[in-house]
Protein backbone atom coordinates (compact mmCIF):
# COMPACT_ATOMS: atom_id res chain seq x y z
CA UNK A 1 0.00 0.00 0.00
CA UNK A 2 1.09 3.31 -0.67
CA UNK A 3 0.04 6.83 1.15
CA UNK A 4 0.66 10.48 0.74
CA UNK A 5 0.51 10.75 4.74
CA UNK A 6 4.36 11.22 5.55
CA UNK A 7 4.09 10.37 9.15
CA UNK A 8 4.41 6.84 9.45
CA UNK A 9 5.37 5.26 12.86
CA UNK A 10 5.73 1.29 13.01
CA UNK A 11 4.24 0.32 16.17
CA UNK A 12 3.08 -2.54 18.24
CA UNK A 13 -0.66 -2.16 19.74
CA UNK A 14 -0.10 -2.74 23.66
CA UNK A 15 -3.54 -2.10 24.82
CA UNK A 16 -7.25 -1.86 23.50
CA UNK A 17 -10.15 -0.16 25.60
CA UNK A 18 -13.14 -1.67 24.00
CA UNK A 19 -16.21 0.84 24.56
CA UNK A 20 -19.77 0.67 22.82
CA UNK A 21 -18.66 2.64 20.24
CA UNK A 22 -15.32 3.35 19.63
CA UNK A 23 -11.77 1.52 20.87
CA UNK A 24 -9.23 3.09 22.50
CA UNK A 25 -5.82 2.04 21.01
CA UNK A 26 -2.57 2.12 22.66
CA UNK A 27 0.52 2.02 20.41
CA UNK A 28 4.22 0.95 21.72
CA UNK A 29 6.35 3.26 18.93
CA UNK A 30 10.14 2.26 19.00
CA UNK A 31 12.72 4.49 21.20
CA UNK A 32 9.58 3.86 23.89
CA UNK A 33 7.27 6.60 23.10
CA UNK A 34 3.81 5.94 22.70
CA UNK A 35 0.84 6.73 20.72
CA UNK A 36 -2.98 6.68 21.79
CA UNK A 37 -5.72 6.83 18.76
CA UNK A 38 -9.30 6.46 19.05
CA UNK A 39 -11.18 4.82 16.43
CA UNK A 40 -14.63 3.16 15.91
CA UNK A 41 -14.73 -0.26 17.37
CA UNK A 42 -16.06 -1.59 13.99
CA UNK A 43 -12.53 -0.65 11.85
CA UNK A 44 -10.31 -2.24 15.08
CA UNK A 45 -12.64 -5.27 14.27
CA UNK A 46 -12.10 -5.03 10.26
CA UNK A 47 -8.27 -4.76 10.84
CA UNK A 48 -8.03 -7.25 13.50
CA UNK A 49 -6.28 -5.26 16.13
CA UNK A 50 -5.35 -6.75 18.89
CA UNK A 51 -2.18 -6.53 21.83
CA UNK A 52 0.41 -7.56 20.10
CA UNK A 53 -0.61 -6.73 16.42
CA UNK A 54 2.35 -4.82 14.34
CA UNK A 55 0.66 -1.44 13.09
CA UNK A 56 2.01 1.69 11.28
CA UNK A 57 0.53 4.70 12.80
CA UNK A 58 -0.69 7.54 10.81
CA UNK A 59 -0.74 11.26 11.13
CA UNK A 60 -2.14 13.31 8.80
CA UNK A 61 -2.78 16.66 10.47
CA UNK A 62 -3.91 20.39 8.42
CA UNK A 63 -2.24 22.03 12.07
CA UNK A 64 0.75 20.74 14.14
CA UNK A 65 1.34 22.86 17.72
CA UNK A 66 4.16 23.49 18.95
CA UNK A 67 4.22 24.94 22.97
CA UNK A 68 7.31 25.54 25.15
CA UNK A 69 7.25 26.49 28.75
Amino acid sequence: MRLSTRNQLPGTVTAIQEGQVTAIIKVALAGGQSVTSSITLEAAKELGLAVGTAVIVLVKASEVTIAVE
